[in-house]
């Protein structure tokens, strides 16, 4: 089975690094899927976007990616994000309280921070 080198990394530390069958992430083009073998390519992360990596052994690693970009190379994937999560390290009562915050403003800061609350709550599977 051909697989992926696919390295998360984020601003403050490295996430999530091993082999994968397939990368799956929204870039402000649209939803993409990687496959080994795909041509190469660097797409901007969308904002609030969502990341899901199929490990090898078939379980899905999901992730809470926030600005950053994906580059798909001859040598596999990298993910560059300025902040990330891994959907078993959310909390989701946290990130329910910091969507009802942002949702009380109306600046550009306020909706960032909405954008980012609802992607931890869609990776950790419940409704944003």
């Amino acid at each position: 089975m051909a697989t992926l080198q696919v390295d998360l990394v984020a601003v403050e530390k490295k996430i999530w690094s091993g082999e994968a069958s397939m990368v799956i992430a929204r870039t402000t083009e649209g939803e993409i899927g990687v496959l080994p073998g795909h041509a190469p390519l660097l797409g901007e992360l969308a904002p609030g976007g969502v990341v899901r990596i199929r490990v090898v052994d078939g379980e899905d690693l999901v992730v809470a990616a926030h600005g950053g970009f994906l580059s798909v190379t001859g040598k596999g994937v990298s993910i560059l994000a300025e902040t990330a999560e891994l959907s078993s390290d959310i909390d989701v009562e946290r990130a329910r309280a910091a969507l009802r915050n942002a949702e009380s403003g109306d600046d550009d800061e306020s909706l960032a921070a909405a954008r980012r609350a609802q992607s931890r709550l869609r990776a950790a599977g419940q409704d944003a």
